[in-house]
């Protein structure tokens, strides 16, 4: 190669040295053997049950690595494949406790002999498709909201899903779910999205996300014209039974899309079996009598509501009020439950001219209160009987960490970038990120703890997964060298010590 501005060249290396630029996926593979990933995978996915060619969990596997190492498509399974370290752990984790029958009935999938460590791209995009139902497809209506029905694999990813969730809730001994409900837009330019509400064609995924465990309790693949509260009890109550055993309490926090007279009864009169009564937070919707029963509200009734750094309380121009309010949608009888109505206002900093109020209307709910001028208003429901303040700051809770949540899966993962035309092959894609989502959160929490909990998936990639070394077999074993003296060594070794102590130990 000819020689560049700064005195160094690039060139291959023509020896088998089993170098890897990925040793920390070593430590996801261990959480993942730990987990009992693979035998989930293969007890409830089933999409190449006997057969040739590569299985379930060699696939499922193969995509929730390429999830964790950056990967942004199918075809960088290519680059996974060129990285012969990589190689040799995978073939170790897949003959690791298999006995010599088993070895055997591997061997015989491949008619002449495997080649490759990990899928092509062509036989992901065929596994992907085999998510796919046509019979859903053809019950579809224009101009109509619909949600395709998952087959037996999509389901089975979810129940895989839920055994990660299990396995992390037994260490933690987390006996509370506090449940943030909200949507996501994924921007795209295939032919067969259909045009969200924001006017361009997407696909919008509802993902319900266990705050306290950090952990993607159930996601649902939809089209980019479903709206965001569609069905939004259905989804509910799916993700309740997806709870493992030992949570015995749950709390919902939502947007206004989830402000529904069904839903807010379900939670608030226990219907549910298993959890009975259910807290809640949902942003209420602003109407004109909302608003009518805010400007009731005395002047003398509006608090200040500081905003908390830590223990710290910064003042703003936000004030918090009990408002009065019983709307139509929400009360039948007298019978019905009591709900809390809050109302959050701050000061328009640029008031609207005259004769534009209704363009201001558009972008912000806001109201003009007597003698006090315009203010920009929020409104949410409860059934919390904690002070106002405190309702809000916990309901506010949800957007930050929502957001960052959809932020990981979309950017950080793989699941902005979707791979088919076929919607059942994207909902399993999204759906294998958000398993990926949950191994990085279990390893976090459980092999790396301390500050590696709140960590960005970016900055467990630079500091324990994109790491070179060779790959050595030596005694039976799997040797994962880093360079002498490297500052991330102390972590890997800590982290590989606690899965050791998972796997083999009580919760």
């Amino acid at each position: 190669m000819q020689q560049g501005f700064l005195p160094f060249q690039y060139g291959t290396e023509h020896r088998a040295g089993g170098m890897t630029g990925l040793s920390g996926l070593a430590v996801y593979l261990e959480m993942a053997d730990a987990m009992g990933l693979g035998e989930s995978i293969r007890r409830y996915v089933k999409v190449k049950e006997g057969g040739q060619g590569w299985t379930d969990r060699q696939m499922v596997t193969a995509l929730v690595l390429l999830n964790l190492a950056g990967g942004e498509g199918v075809d960088d399974l290519r680059v996974l494949e060129g990285d012969e370290g990589l190689g040799r752990m995978l073939g170790r984790v897949e003959t690791h406790r298999q006995r010599a029958c088993e070895r055997r009935e591997e061997g015989s999938r491949w008619r002449g002999g495997r080649r490759r460590s990990v899928p092509s791209p062509s036989a992901v995009f065929r596994y992907l498709g085999r998510f796919h139902d046509p019979v859903q497809e053809e019950a579809r209506q224009p101009h109509t909201a619909f949600i395709p029905a998952p087959n037996g694999a999509l389901r089975g990813l979810g129940k895989v899903n839920a055994e990660m969730m299990s396995f992390v809730r037994d260490h933690l001994e987390q006996e509370q779910a506090t449940l943030d409900m909200d949507a996501t837009l994924i921007e795209t330019y295939k032919q067969e999205a259909l045009y969200c509400y924001q006017g361009y064609k997407a696909y919008q995924p509802m993902v319900t996300y266990w705050a306290e465990a950090d952990l993607v309790v159930h996601s649902e693949f939809r089209d980019g014209n479903v709206p965001a509260g569609f069905e939004q009890l259905r989804v509910l109550r799916e993700s309740l039974a997806h709870l493992p055993e030992g949570v015995v309490k749950v709390m919902l926090r939502s947007d206004t899309a989830g402000y529904q007279v069904e839903l807010l009864r379900y939670c608030a009169e226990g219907r549910d079996e298993r959890f009975g009564v259910i807290e809640f937070a949902v942003g209420a919707d602003v109407t004109e009598g909302f608003k009518r029963a805010a400007a009731e509200v005395e002047e003398s009734q509006w608090r200040r509501l500081p905003r908390m750094v830590g223990e710290l309380a910064v003042e703003t121009e936000q004030e918090w009020a009990e408002v009065d309010f019983v709307p139509d949608r929400l009360a039948y009888s007298k019978n019905d439950p009591d709900y809390r109505f809050i109302a959050v206002r701050e000061p328009l900093r640029r008031p609207p001219l005259p004769g534009m109020e209704d363009d201001l209307e558009l972008s912000v709910p806001a109201m003009e209160m007597p003698d006090r001028g315009w203010y920009k208003i929020r409104g949410i429901v409860t059934n919390r009987e904690l002070p106002g303040d405190e309702v809000v700051r916990w309901y506010r809770e949800r957007c930050g960490k929502g957001e960052e949540v959809h932020g990981v899966l979309k950017e950080d993962l793989a699941g902005g970038r979707l791979p088919s035309g076929q919607f059942g092959a994207n909902a399993a894609w999204w759906a294998i990120a958000a398993l990926a989502f949950n191994l990085n959160s279990a390893v976090k929490q459980l092999a790396l703890g301390g500050q590696w909990v709140n960590k960005r998936l970016k900055a467990v990639r630079f500091a324990l997964i994109n790491l070179a070394g060779p790959v050595v077999c030596h005694a039976r074993k799997l040797l994962i060298r880093l360079a002498r003296g490297h500052p991330s060594f102390p972590l890997l070794a800590g982290a590989h010590r606690r899965i050791g102590a998972l796997a083999h130990g009580p919760p």
